[in-house]
């Protein structure tokens, strides 16, 4: 099993990267998001990988953090769920934002990633609800889970003011990160009152 490579990139493609160890490339697939942070060409990387036997080859899936490459673990766990939808995932969202439309039982979010229709979403929502919370809450930062703690706390305070969970999702949108409780609610009613 290859658990990471630390080499020279050579080149990226648009699903993958190569990275060159001692002489040897080796096609690593990440998330679009990840190929995006990878250094210019010619620099050294480290890559986490994961291994995936097929019939024809294996295929190395490759992460920049121990959190994505745990989130694709149990993102494939899932029936139904193989590697593509999982990179799919993790193009479109950072490991927490999955984490906290899991969590909150968010099938529309989930149905934002190509490929993901209903069905799958609420079977990703239904197998990892449970098994994620705990797991990814250990792995992201204590500043990642008070950030989704807290949007959170605004989304309920929100709603039960009498705002829709769609237009409470539009007034959050784009909102600082770090944010305290009070500072996030003002900010979407200040939107919410435009």
């Amino acid at each position: 099993m290859i658990s990471y490579l630390k080499g020279t990139l050579a080149f990226t493609l648009f699903d993958s990267a190569i990275v060159d160890v001692g002489g040897v490339g080796y096609q690593v697939y990440m998330s679009a998001k990840d190929l995006s942070r990878l250094p210019e060409t010619g620099q050294t990387v480290h890559v986490l990988t994961r291994m995936q036997m097929r019939d024809d080859a294996p295929l190395l899936y490759g992460f920049i953090s121990q959190e994505e490459k745990h989130l694709f673990e149990r993102l494939i766990s899932v029936s139904g769920v193989g590697p593509k939808v999982a990179l799919a995932v993790l193009s479109t969202y950072e490991p927490s934002e999955v984490v906290a439309a899991i969590s909150s039982q968010d099938i529309a979010a989930i149905q934002h990633v190509p490929g993901i229709g209903k069905k799958m979403a609420s079977r990703i929502i239904l197998e990892l609800k449970e098994s994620l919370e705990g797991d990814m809450t250990a792995l992201l930062s204590s500043k990642t889970v008070r950030a989704v703690d807290t949007k959170k706390g605004v989304v309920e305070a929100l709603l039960s003011m009498g705002f829709t969970s769609t237009e409470t999702e539009v007034a959050l949108k784009g909102a600082p990160d770090e944010a305290s409780e009070t500072v996030l609610l003002q900010y979407a009613l200040k939107r919410l009152g435009d």
